[in-house]
């Protein structure tokens, strides 16, 4: 990745210069059997469609605080990159009800009615399908997403300096700008083997509930020019078919369990 990139958005904006074909996320739901894969070009398109929706749709700007209630799943990764893109800053495990909007998986719509901002919610099915019936008081995303515009461009420049993710898990508060992140993620890599590694291909198993899972999940692999196999439900599987899925997909490096 280019030495200038200071944003998470940057990352992605010179791994699509760099490879616009190449996987970056392959998604697995091990509950369910789904299996979605994106290259680059197709993980932009979506983010660009979701910045656009956060920033015209829900008139999110800079220094909002986005309450980000999702699994590690390939559309929360969309949505860690398109708050990036806009500068609103994502907060994992904090209370919904301190946040300017909530976004939501199907199992925590409850829990996000705290939010007295704009509210979405995700059903999270196969290849992004709608829900048979929206939860009241919230916008489908599948439903809002596709008629959104292919490109984005932010109202305001976005500040490398500025907080863009904030994460409460037992260990304590993270809260970290842009710049930190990208740090953080390329020092990530590096213990994860993946920095300079040409075509690395990280399989993680990792929730979306702490640095750790975020960083192995997506930031880290990002960083460094590799793609991320993000595993949800990973523990249905044995050892053994967890290393058929590490050789069918040629994985290089693995993050399967929470380090201590």
């Amino acid at each position: 990745m280019n030495a200038i990139d200071r944003t998470p958005a940057d990352l992605l904006r010179s791994a699509l210069a760099a490879d616009p074909a190449r996987p970056l996320v392959t998604f697995y739901d091990d509950a369910t059997g789904e299996r979605v894969e994106l290259s680059v070009a197709t993980f932009a398109n979506w983010v660009a469609k979701t910045a656009n929706l956060l920033q015209g749709d829900l008139a999110a700007a800079p220094g909002d605080r986005l309450a980000l209630l999702l699994p590690a799943h390939w559309q929360t990764a969309v949505w860690l990159l398109a708050c990036s893109s806009v500068g609103v800053v994502v907060e994992v495990g904090g209370d919904p009800a301190d946040a300017d909007l909530v976004v939501t998986g199907p199992d925590t719509v409850e829990e996000a009615r705290a939010c007295r901002g704009e509210r979405v919610a995700l059903a999270l099915r196969p290849l992004g399908g709608r829900f048979p019936q929206p939860p009241a008081g919230f916008a489908d995303y599948a439903v809002e997403v596709p008629g959104q515009g292919d490109r984005f461009a932010p109202f305001e420049k976005v500040d490398p300096d500025a907080p863009a993710l904030t994460v409460v898990d037992p260990s304590g508060r993270t809260e970290l700008t842009g710049a930190q992140l990208v740090e953080r993620a390329r020092t990530d890599a590096g213990a994860l083997g993946l920095d300079g590694a040409a075509g690395a291909r990280l399989l993680s198993g990792l929730a979306y509930d702490s640095w750790q899972g975020l960083s192995s999940g997506l930031y880290a692999p990002l960083a460094a020019g590799g793609s991320v196999v993000l595993c949800r439900n990973l523990d249905r599987l044995s050892d053994e078919d967890i290393a058929k899925r590490v050789d069918s997909e040629r994985v290089t490096n693995t993050a399967v369990r929470q380090a201590p």
